[in-house]
């Protein structure tokens, strides 16, 4: 598909075909385009987890259900934990000179290229920042001192394709001035 199909064809998806695996060649296609991500000084600040083990994607998914929320992660067949890795010397000092987190878009950018890649293989994802992020790092083995700000649910889709329903785009752009 093109790239503007695929725009369109990507969504937060919580309805997945439990009884459909996601193949391990099409996961490691989804981390290898990630990993072309652009990065702040090119410090690719992160790590991918990939929770495949039944029990194991049980118990995360478990520290994502909460309320109303995130019902459907149980039902994904991967589930994929991104870790907020160390930055480089320079991007560090950067964000701190700038008062911006650079590995925070670093994250973004980088969890859009999996989704992307996800979407163009045929598979649905939806990006899940609602989590008992100490117990996920602990049931993954994650030292204390790094962050999992994601969870990515990944399975092929069980539910259709919904249409987008987006500001105008007079609200979203403006030239020269705010």
């Amino acid at each position: 598909m093109n790239f503007d199909e695929l725009i369109l064809e990507r969504q937060s998806d919580r309805k997945y075909d439990a009884s459909r695996a996601v193949e391990e060649e099409k996961l490691m296609e989804c981390i290898i385009s990630a990993g072309q991500a652009p990065s702040a000084c090119n410090a690719q600040p992160w790590k991918f987890i990939i929770v495949r083990d039944s029990a194991l994607k049980t118990q995360v998914c478990g520290c994502a259900v909460s309320m109303w929320l995130n019902k459907f992660c149980a039902d994904a067949p991967a589930v994929v934990a991104l870790v907020l890795e160390k930055p480089n010397f320079t991007s560090k000092i950067g964000s701190v000179l700038q008062g911006k987190e650079y590995t925070l878009i670093d994250v973004g950018i980088v969890a859009y290229h999996f989704c992307l890649k996800a979407s163009n293989l045929g598979l649905g994802t939806c990006m899940v920042g609602w989590f008992n992020e100490k117990k996920v790092k602990k049931l993954l083995g994650v030292p204390s001192s790094k962050r999992v700000p994601l969870l990515i649910t990944v399975g092929y889709r069980a539910g259709d394709l919904r249409k987008k329903v987006r500001k105008e785009l007079s609200d979203i752009y403006s030239v020269d001035k705010y």
